[in-house]
């Protein structure tokens, strides 16, 4: 089995602990965490590894600098991991900032130079303090791009492509709230990014310029494995560290057009180095059937990986080789279309072609489909006293009337999307109903119900939001 590791870019900070296990039992691992530590503390910034190894909980929120070098922690220890397991890539992919993650797990520059180019992007874009955003938007890129185009600014552009029915806008905070309210016109479901700096823009020219003048210059060396550049099109050669990162910042991140080819070159699995299926969303979306898999979200990471190994193994090294070809240029990709539950029997209605936009621009994943457009649920009315059992009868015929499954087998600990194949946008559109539904305003920004949603738990939280109304 061929696998390529794909390394996320800009993510929400991991968990506090989720490395625990990985320190404890790989050398390999705690040598570069060290690394990543001191290159930290040289730069006056805290030390990266302890919360990701001693602590439960979530992030401290201490500026973008630590965030960044925690994704690379997490990043770069799995990469370790796998490796440690018998598990090796055939390519490394990373997306946006992520490549700088990769092309340190490949071996082209050491992790302290890697850790050190990261904190100099952030500085150089804190410094820019650009007031931008992101939309992920669930249509195609050619959609997205005549939606940016609408507000005819050189700085709106299409930033990613994640997925044939994801992508990504990136430019100005108030054309991007205008394109927001287009795209709900049409019906096209959509997702501000909360990202610390939105890139992939002609507006990133000057923290581009900036991070070339003053990043320090890093040594680079061959590396142990192909690294596949989704902002090139190409694979990474004897190309400056500094430019690659700078070049980045106003360039479109192709992901979809790259994991094709990369597939269509011998490809089999998919292997996250993050803590979350982020990008393998957008390869599941892309290749419908492909191995993927993300050890950190599973109950036993090691085992998964040695499974993956195992695997690996028994297909032998025939086609070991078959994915190391050149990319062609202008290869790369949000939202996975997820095939429904194996125990439902009645098909989901194919969601329909958006009206073509006949008017012509970011940086992120595109990753969903437009959103199926069910009737509007009934109004029901909402007393301050919701028991659960009504509120989750409630919520499975709301998402069952708009995915098209009967309310029935829509179990409450059923994963949304891992399970239902409810992906995020829709999760999005779904979740806004349910807070109009209970006057629930507050429930629209609860992140947590997106990342690991189940109807259990969003129907525990509208109890307990009815609960605190009814008490105020």
């Amino acid at each position: 089995m061929d696998s390529v590791f794909v390394m996320p870019g800009t993510v929400a900070a991991p968990r506090g602990g989720i490395l625990r296990d990985p320190h404890n039992r790989y050398e390999t691992v705690r040598e570069a965490l060290s690394r990543i530590d001191k290159a930290a503390r040289d730069m006056g910034l805290p030390n990266i590894s302890d919360r990701l190894i001693e602590h439960n909980g979530t992030s401290d929120r201490r500026g973008p600098e630590v965030q960044y070098l925690e994704i690379f922690a997490v990043s770069i220890a799995t990469h370790h991991m796998l490796v440690a397991e018998g598990v090796e890539p055939v390519a490394i992919v990373g997306q946006s900032i992520g490549e700088l993650w990769a092309l340190a797990a490949a071996g082209h520059l050491s992790v302290e130079d890697a850790a050190r180019l990261a904190v100099a992007r952030s500085e150089v874009l804190t410094r820019q303090s650009w007031d931008g955003k992101m939309l992920a938007v669930g249509v195609d890129g050619r959609r997205a791009e005549s939606l940016a185009g609408l507000m005819d600014h050189p700085n709106l552009v299409l930033a990613c492509e994640n997925a044939p029915r994801q992508s990504v806008i990136s430019g100005p905070r108030q054309l991007i709230e205008q394109v927001e309210r287009v795209a709900d016109t049409f019906g096209w479901p959509s997702l501000p990014l909360d990202v610390p700096h939105p890139t992939h823009t002609p507006a990133m020219a000057q923290a581009a310029r900036d991070l070339r003048a003053t990043a320090p210059r890093v040594p680079y060396g061959t590396g142990r494995w192909r690294v596949c550049s989704p902002w090139m099109g190409r694979d990474v050669g004897d190309d400056d560290p500094v430019d690659l990162v700078a070049g980045a910042l106003t360039a479109r991140v192709r992901m979809l057009h790259t994991i094709r080819e990369l597939h269509a070159a011998g490809a089999d699995a998919f292997v996250e180095c993050g803590e979350w299926a982020v990008v393998t969303k957008f390869v599941e979306a892309s290749i419908p059937g492909v191995r993927c898999v993300v050890p950190l979200s599973e109950s036993d990471p090691v085992e998964a990986v040695r499974a993956l190994a195992a695997e690996s193994a028994d297909a032998g090294p025939s086609s070991r080789y078959a994915v190391r070809v050149p990319v062609p240029a202008g290869a790369v990709a949000t939202a996975p279309v997820a095939a429904p539950p194996t125990r439902v029997t009645v098909p989901a209605p194919t969601a329909p072609a958006p009206a073509p936009v006949s008017y012509v621009a970011p940086a992120t994943p595109a990753k969903v489909a437009p959103a199926v457009e069910a009737p509007a649920a009934a109004s029901v009315s909402v007393s301050d006293g919701l028991d659960y059992a009504s509120v989750l009868a409630e919520l499975q015929t709301l998402y069952g009337d708009f995915l098209g499954y009967p309310p029935d087998l829509l179990g409450e600990d059923d994963g949304l999307e891992s399970e239902l194949g409810v992906e995020s946008l829709k999760q999005v559109v779904l979740l806004g109903r349910v807070s109009d539904q209970f006057d629930l305003p507050d429930l629209r920004s609860n992140s947590s119900l997106l990342s690991v949603g189940t109807l259990r738990r969003i129907a525990e939280s509208v109890v307990a939001g009815r609960a605190e109304a009814a008490g105020r």
